[in-house]
C-alpha cells in the first residue's frame, strides 16, 4: 500500500472539508482521562469533525478478552450508521498528534471491509501547527447503513500464539515490555519470544510518520508477524508503519497483552529478546 492511501496531510484534508461523503472523525482518548477527549473536541476540533471515544465506540468493555476488546462487527456497523458513515463514506480519523486512537479506527474500518479510510498524519498536531482553524461547532450526523463486508485485516488469538510460529512485535514502551514500571495492567511482562518496537518510533519529532523508516529491516517480508500491545490500540500504529515500509500486512492481536494475562497459564516473559533482531 502506498502512503497516500493511508495518511492524508493537513492541506489536502483542508482542500476536501465540502466534500459531500467525507467523515471526518475526533478519536482523541487519554487511558488515564477518559473524559478528557470529549473536552478537547468540545474546546475545538476541525471543522466537520465528529467525536468518537475508544470507550465504547471502538471496544467493549473490560474483561477476560482484555482492557479493549474489539466489538461484534455489526454493532460497531450501527456506530457507524449513528455517525452518518455509510460504505460510501470517505473516512479521516485523527486523534491529537500519536495517531494511536485513530490508528485503532483506522484498523477498525479496514476490519469491516471498510477501505476508503486515513489518518491524518501528525493529526491535530499538524493541522494547527500548519495554521488551518478549529471550530467548536458540532454538525449533527444524518443516520444511515453501514453494511459490514469482508475483512481488510486480519487477527488472531492466544491460542495461536502458544505454538511460537511467528513473530511477535510489541508496541509498549521497552520497560513495560521488560516488566518495569507497569501501571495499567495487573500483571507485568510480555509474550514470550516477543521484540520490542515502541510504537512512538514510527514517527518524527514533528509526530509526522517517517516515511523512510529502516527500524523494520530485520524483519523478512514472508515472515508471520504479529502486533500486539497492551490492549490492541497502538498495536495498529505499528501495523501502519510496517505498511508504510513495505510489508505485508501483519496480523492484529487484538487481546494483546491485557487479554494474555487473564489467563494464568499462558507463559510471561521478562527477558529481552529485541537484540536477536
Amino acid at each position: 500500500m502506498n502512503a497516500s492511501d493511508l495518511l492524508i496531510a493537513p492541506n489536502e484534508l483542508e482542500s476536501l472539508l465540502s466534500t459531500p461523503n467525507l467523515r471526518i472523525i475526533d478519536c482523541r482518548w487519554a487511558l488515564m482521562d477518559p473524559p478528557l477527549g470529549r473536552k478537547q473536541f468540545n474546546e475545538g476540533h476541525i471543522p466537520a469533525a465528529q467525536y468518537m471515544p475508544l470507550e465504547p465506540a471502538m471496544s467493549d468493555p473490560a474483561g477476560t478478552h482484555g482492557r479493549h476488546p474489539l466489538p461484534e462487527t455489526e454493532r460497531f456497523a450501527e456506530i457507524l450508521g449513528e455517525y452518518g458513515i455509510d460504505n460510501n463514506s470517505s473516512i479521516v480519523a485523527y486523534d491529537d498528534g500519536s495517531c494511536t486512537f485513530a490508528g485503532r479506527l483506522w484498523w477498525m474500518m479496514r476490519w469491516v471491509g471498510h477501505s476508503d479510510v486515513r489518518v491524518l498524519d501528525g493529526g491535530l498536531h499538524q493541522w494547527t501547527e500548519q495554521g488551518f482553524e478549529t471550530t467548536i461547532e458540532v454538525e449533527q450526523p444524518q443516520k444511515c447503513l453501514f453494511e459490514v463486508g469482508s475483512s481488510l485485516t486480519k487477527t488472531c488469538g492466544p491460542d495461536e500464539l502458544l505454538g511460537g510460529e511467528h513473530t511477535l512485535i510489541d508496541a509498549r514502551s521497552h520497560d513495560r515490555f521488560m516488566g518495569q514500571n507497569e501501571t495499567i495492567d495487573h500483571t507485568a511482562g510480555h509474550i514470550p519470544g516477543a521484540v520490542c518496537y515502541p510504537f512512538d518510533e514510527n514517527q518524527d519529532a514533528d509526530k509526522r510518520f517517517n516515511r523512510n523508516s529502516n527500524r523494520f529491516v530485520a524483519f523478512d517480508p514472508s515472515e508471520s508477524i504479529v502486533c500486539y500491545c497492551g490492549s490492541g490500540v497502538s498495536a495498529t500504529h505499528n501495523i501502519m508503519a510496517l505498511l508504510l515500509a513495505g510489508y505485508p500486512e501483519p496480523i492484529l492481536y487484538p487481546g494483546s497483552w491485557s487479554e494474555w494475562i487473564e489467563d494464568s497459564s499462558r507463559p510471561i516473559g521478562l527477558e529481552d529478546d529485541s537484540a536477536s533482531k
